[in-house]
């Protein structure tokens, strides 16, 4: 068995994971990408992902769109996050249909601010991620909001949202990764079960 490799080297692959990630992404047409979306509208409509659902605001390239978050909110409660201006956990607000302009040209939920202990309410907590694998390791942009967020959340159902492509055998990880618990992409839910083997599409 070879040896685990230092941190800074698990650091440099992830950066060049996110790389030939985000390239992969940009060379998406516009119709695969609104395709994509309308799959996981469909989808999350017959999953059973609990009563609360914390969810994302997909922005540029990013799995869904806005009628993926309406399909969410016409079954369940939906707390979406807030960025803080000082990096640190996210902040949650509830969605009520409407936004307000964030920093880094994000979109805000425009409900009062709940704080960073209200994703202890979540049954489900829909991640953004560049890619997942069924080890349970996702790669994210690398600012750390959602590491933060997620560490001692307990009962909560981990899932990353990325496209077909994007759902991988292995990924580089670092000790303040937070493992996810599975996948939702346009082609189902993937739910990981120990060994990548034991991983089964729901459909």
């Amino acid at each position: 068995m070879s040896p685990p490799r230092p941190a800074n080297d698990r650091a440099a692959q992830k950066c060049a994971c996110r790389g030939r990630f985000r390239a992969a992404r940009a060379a998406l047409t516009d119709a695969s990408r609104a395709a994509a979306a309308a799959e996981l509208a469909a989808r999350v409509v017959r999953l059973e992902l609990g009563p609360v659902i914390a969810a994302y605001v997909p922005v540029g390239s990013e799995p869904g769109d806005d009628r993926l978050l309406a399909a969410l909110a016409a079954r369940a409660r939906v707390l979406l996050p807030v960025t803080p201006r000082v990096p640190g956990p996210l902040d949650w607000a509830d969605f009520d249909g409407g936004f307000t302009p964030g920093p880094f040209g994000l979109r805000e939920p425009r409900g009062p601010r709940l704080g960073a202990a209200a994703l202890r309410q979540a049954t489900t907590v829909l991640l953004p991620a560049l890619a997942v694998a069924r080890t349970g390791v996702r790669l994210g942009r690398g600012a750390g909001y959602y590491d933060r967020s997620l560490v001692g959340l307990c009962g909560a159902t981990l899932i990353a949202v990325v496209y077909d492509h994007e759902l991988v055998d292995d990924l580089p990880a670092e000790p303040t990764d937070v493992s996810v618990d599975g996948a939702l992409t346009p082609s189902g839910l993937v739910r990981f079960v120990g060994r990548p083997s034991e991983s089964r599409p729901e459909r």
